[in-house]
């Protein structure tokens, strides 16, 4: 069994590997259809805005459960 350490850090190489892709992602959008990538990432930034401040209540909330 893989301590909890091996497999964060197995979790942090994956996701390097797919915010490189998000970005390839990101760019090709831009490049081929610029205004509609921008009503997309208006939408995507409006859940970021979201989970931010769910996170902070999380992180906030002195409640065990």
């Amino acid at each position: 069994m893989r301590t909890d350490k091996e497999i964060i850090d197995e979790i942090e190489l994956i996701r390097a590997k797919n915010n490189t892709h998000w970005m390839d992602a990101v760019r090709l959008c831009f490049e081929l259809a610029p205004e509609k990538a921008r009503v997309i990432f208006k939408k995507i930034k409006s859940c970021d805005v979201r989970i931010t401040e769910l996170t902070q209540e999380l992180a906030d909330n002195d409640k065990n459960s």
